[in-house]
C-alpha cells in the first residue's frame, strides 16, 4: 500500500450493515476500523423505549463520540475506515427527531450550534461510503440481528431517516462520495458482491496506485 493516508465513512440507516463492512474493508485494505458505540451507550435502550425524553442526551453523547473518533483518525499516521461519520448526527438523526416532534427546537438548535462549532475544527473524509436500502429490507435486517431494543423502531421513523439520508447525499460537497445500492447485495456470504464494493471504492477515490498491492485488481 502507499503511505498516503485514506479516511472513509461508512454511512447508511439502521441495519444497512455498516459494521459488518467496515470491518471487511479493514480487514482487505489494512485499515484502521473505528465503530459506532452500541453495546457500551448508556442511552440507547432507554430512548428506543421513549425517544422525545431520551433523543437529546443520546445525540450529544452521540456527537461527543463521534468527534473524538474522528479526531483520532486524522490526527493518526494510518488510513482508517469509520462506521458512521459525525455528519449523519446532524443531517439525518438530530433533523429526523425535531421535525417528528420528538426534540425541542430550544434542545435542536443547541445541538445545531455545538455541532457546528465541532465540524468546524474536522478535516472530511476522502470518501463517503453510503449504503442505500429499501425499508422492507432494513425491517430484514434489524430482525435477523435481533437487538431487542430494535424490536418496536417504527416504520416511519426509518423511512424518515432513509429520506434525509437522500437529502444529505444528494447535496452533500465536502469530499467524494459514493452511493451504494445495497438490497440486492450481500457482501457477507458473496464473495462477488464484496468485490464490487471494492472495485466502486477504488474507482470512486481515482486513487488506484494506492491499492496496486492488495486483491483488487486495477481493471
Amino acid at each position: 500500500m502507499s503511505s498516503q493516508k485514506i479516511f472513509i465513512a461508512i454511512a447508511g440507516n439502521i441495519g444497512t450493515g455498516k459494521t459488518t463492512l467496515t470491518n471487511m474493508l479493514s480487514r482487505r485494505f489494512g485499515w484502521e476500523a473505528h465503530f459506532e458505540v452500541v453495546a457500551d451507550n448508556p442511552y440507547l435502550s432507554d430512548f428506543y423505549q421513549d425517544m422525545a425524553r431520551w433523543s437529546f442526551p443520546l445525540q450529544i453523547f452521540f456527537l461527543n463520540h463521534r468527534f473524538r473518533a474522528h479526531q483520532r483518525v486524522t490526527e493518526g499516521e494510518n488510513s482508517a475506515i469509520q462506521d458512521r461519520s459525525i455528519y449523519e448526527d446532524a443531517n439525518i438523526f438530530a433533523r429526523n427527531l425535531y421535525e417528528q416532534g420528538m426534540m425541542s427546537e430550544r434542545d435542536y438548535r443547541n445541538y445545531l450550534d455545538l455541532y457546528e462549532s465541532m465540524v468546524a475544527f474536522l478535516n472530511p473524509p476522502d470518501l463517503v461510503l453510503y449504503l442505500r436500502k429499501s425499508l422492507p429490507k432494513l425491517k430484514e435486517q434489524i430482525t435477523l440481528r435481533g437487538r431487542d431494543y430494535e424490536k418496536n423502531i417504527p416504520d416511519d421513523y426509518l423511512s424518515n431517516l432513509n429520506r434525509y439520508y437522500d437529502d444529505w447525499m444528494s447535496t452533500y460537497s465536502l469530499g467524494k462520495k459514493l452511493i451504494i445500492e445495497s438490497d440486492d447485495l450481500n457482501f457477507l456470504k458473496n464473495p462477488d458482491d464484496f468485490e464490487l464494493i471494492c472495485q466502486k471504492i477504488v474507482g470512486a477515490l481515482d486513487q488506484r496506485d494506492l491499492f496496486l498491492d492488495s486483491k483488487v485488481s486495477a481493471r
